[in-house]
């Protein structure tokens, strides 16, 4: 999992948005572990905090988010969640009108391992603190 999360995040190009999109799926997962260290990461990049700060409410927070990182968002949630056992349509459309195929298969393998981790360290009732950067 390592190697497919380090590959996707490489893959895809911008490191600020891998960040966004993997705190987005731990906070959907409950997973402070990840949260913990991901927020640092991100902070890192150079995230703002206010980015930060409204990342769960990114779809009312219309300033803060550029048109692809709303696409990426969106592509995370429905992903991670899967309540109707599929991404819809107009949601892969919307991201893939703004990564090209390769970049896209970077996002969605980003996704899936992050989604994979939280679960990791969820169930293994993994507590926040542990990160070394």
């Amino acid at each position: 999992m390592s190697a497919v999360s380090a590959a996707a995040k490489k893959g895809l190009g911008d490191p600020a948005l891998a960040e966004l999109v993997v705190i987005r799926a731990s906070q959907l997962n409950h997973c402070a572990f990840c949260l913990d260290m991901h927020l640092g990461i991100a902070r890192a990049y150079g995230v703002s905090e206010d980015r930060l700060d409204m990342l769960a409410a990114w779809e009312e927070a219309e300033g803060l988010f550029d048109a692809r990182e709303r696409a990426a968002l969106a592509l995370t949630e429905a992903v991670t969640v899967l309540t109707d056992g599929f991404v819809p349509d107009d949601v892969y459309d919307r991201a893939a009108a703004h990564f090209d195929d390769t970049r896209l298969a970077h996002l969605i393998a980003l996704i899936v391992a992050i989604n994979n981790w939280n679960r990791m360290m969820v169930g293994r009732r993994i507590p926040p603190g542990g990160h070394t950067p």
